[in-house]
C-alpha cells in the first residue's frame, strides 16, 4: 500500500494544477449518486501486484490511483461523495488475482474495479467482474483478449497488435533495419502475441525474421538460446517481455557479443530493469503509453504533481499515469450517472469520448478498448528518451 501523507505547499500547488486538468474534462453532472459505499463514500476496488514478479508495476500504478483520488476528493468528489479506494495485493500470481476481486466484489461491495497489469492477471480477474456485473478498467493490460471477456471489461491502454505495429513501423522506418529475430516468454499472453504481431508487421513492411526462439519466466540461463541468435546475426532483437527478464536477456546478450539493438514494449517500462541489465541496453528501444519529458501541458502539470508528492527526484512511469488515467475516467462517469450502479457505469464508460488523458486523448471503441497513440522511447544513460510518437493508422 501506499498511504503516504500530503505534506509540503509545493504539493498543494501541484495538486491544483491537476485539479484544474481534471475540472476541463469533467461532464455535466446528472443527479445524485447511489450505492457504493457507505455515508459519504463510494467504494472502488484495485488488484495490483505490490509483490511478486511485477511488483514495481503494481506499485506504480497504485500511485496514480492514489493521485487521482486525492485530486478528485480535493475537487468535491463525486456529487459530494468521496471516492474510497480498497486495494488488494495479487502477489503477481493469476489464482490470488481472482480470488482478490471476488473479495473486492463481494466483501467490500465495490462499484468499479480497476487492475491489473499483467495480461494474465487480467484474464484471471475479468469473468469474475463480468458475472458479477461490475466494471473493471485495465489500466495497461494490452492482450487483445482482456476486454473480449466480455461487456463490463475496458481500458486505458493501446492493445498489442498496435503496440507491435508501431515497433515494426519504428524498426523499419526509422532505424532502417531489414532483419530481426524474436525472443519472447512462452507461457506469457502478452510476450507470444506481442512477437507474433510484429512478425506480422515487419514481414508486410518487407523486413525479415532470421530467427526465433522462446525462454521461460524462471529462466536465469538464456545463452542457449541467445547463442543460436547471434549466429543468424539479426539487425535488431525484439524481446517483449517484461523487465526483469529483459534485464537479464540484454546483459547475456552483450556477453556473448550481441551488439543489435533489443526492441521492446511497455513490460520494459521499470527502473528494476537496469538492476539486472545495468548499462547492457544502452541505445535500446521501447515502445510506452508516453514519456516524462514530452512537452504536453497535461504530461507536465502530471509529472510535476507527483514529483511534489513522491519527491523532487522520483520520475513517474507510464504506469503511474495508466493508474491515473483509469481512475479518472471511472470518475467522470461517476459524476454522468443518476445512480452509481454496474450497469450505469458501463453504459458510461462505453461513452467516453475525446477524454484528454496524461496517457493522450483517450476514445473508448466499440471493444471497449482505448483508440490512443503510442510513443517509442530509447534508453540513454539509464533514462527512457522519448523519440517520436505514432498515431493509430
Amino acid at each position: 500500500m501506499h498511504n503516504r501523507r500530503l505534506h509540503t505547499a509545493s504539493w498543494l500547488a501541484g495538486l491544483l494544477g491537476l485539479i484544474v486538468l481534471s475540472g476541463c474534462n469533467s461532464a455535466p453532472q446528472s443527479g445524485g449518486t447511489g450505492g457504493g459505499g457507505t455515508g459519504d463514500t463510494i467504494l472502488v476496488g484495485s488488484y495490483l501486484s505490490e509483490s511478486g514478479s511485477e511488483a514495481d508495476f503494481g506499485k506504480s500504478t497504485h500511485e496514480g490511483i492514489d493521485i487521482a483520488i486525492e485530486v478528485i476528493n480535493k475537487a468535491g468528489g463525486i456529487n459530494g461523495k468521496n471516492i474510497e479506494l480498497r486495494a488488494e495485493n495479487t502477489e503477481s500470481d493469476p489464482a490470488k488475482a481472482a480470488n482478490a476481486v471476488t473479495k473486492l466484489i463481494t466483501n467490500d461491495k465495490v462499484v468499479a474495479v480497476i487492475g491489473e497489469v499483467a495480461s494474465g492477471l487480467s484474464l484471471a480477474a475479468a469473468p469474475i467482474c463480468q458475472s458479477n456485473k461490475v466494471p473493471m478498467v485495465s489500466p495497461s493490460s494490452t492482450n487483445i483478449k482482456v476486454t473480449q471477456q466480455g461487456d463490463y471489461i475496458f481500458r486505458v491502454c493501446f492493445i498489442d497488435p498496435f503496440q507491435a505495429y508501431v515497433v515494426a513501423k519504428f524498426a523499419r522506418e526509422n532505424l532502417k533495419k531489414t532483419t530481426a529475430a524474436i525472443f519472447v516468454d512462452n507461457a506469457s499472453p502478452y510476450s507470444k502475441d506481442f512477437g507474433s504481431e510484429f512478425k506480422k508487421n515487419f514481414e508486410q513492411m518487407g523486413g525479415k525474421i532470421v530467427s526465433e526462439a522462446a525462454y521461460a519466466a524462471a529462466d536465469t540461463d538464456f545463452k542457449g538460446q541467445l547463442t543460436k541468435i547471434k549466429t543468424a546475426n539479426p539487425d535488431v532483437l525484439l524481446v517483449p517481455g517484461y523487465y526483469k527478464n529483459v534485464g537479464s536477456i540484454g546483459k547475456q546478450a552483450r556477453e556473448l557479443g550481441i551488439t543489435a539493438p533489443l526492441l521492446g514494449g511497455d513490460g520494459w517500462d521499470s527502473q528494476d530493469l537496469f538492476v539486472t541489465a545495468e548499462d547492457a541496453l544502452e541505445g535500446s528501444y521501447f515502445s510506452n503509453h508516453m514519456a516524462v519529458d514530452d512537452p504536453a501541458p497535461a504530461v507536465k502539470s502530471f509529472v510535476d504533481a507527483y514529483r511534489a508528492k513522491y519527491g523532487a527526484d522520483k520520475t513517474p512511469g507510464a504506469l503511474t499515469a495508466l493508474g491515473y488515467d483509469a481512475m479518472m475516467i471511472v470518475a467522470e462517469a461517476m459524476k454522468r450517472v443518476k445512480v452509481i450502479d454496474g450497469p450505469s457505469l458501463r453504459d458510461e464508460l462505453a461513452k467516453t469520448s475525446g477524454y484528454k488523458g496524461v496517457t493522450g486523448t483517450i476514445t473508448m471503441n466499440s471493444d471497449r478498448n482505448a483508440d490512443k497513440s503510442a510513443v517509442m522511447l530509447q534508453i540513454k544513460g539509464r533514462k527512457f528518451v522519448y523519440m517520436a510518437t505514432v498515431a493509430p493508422n
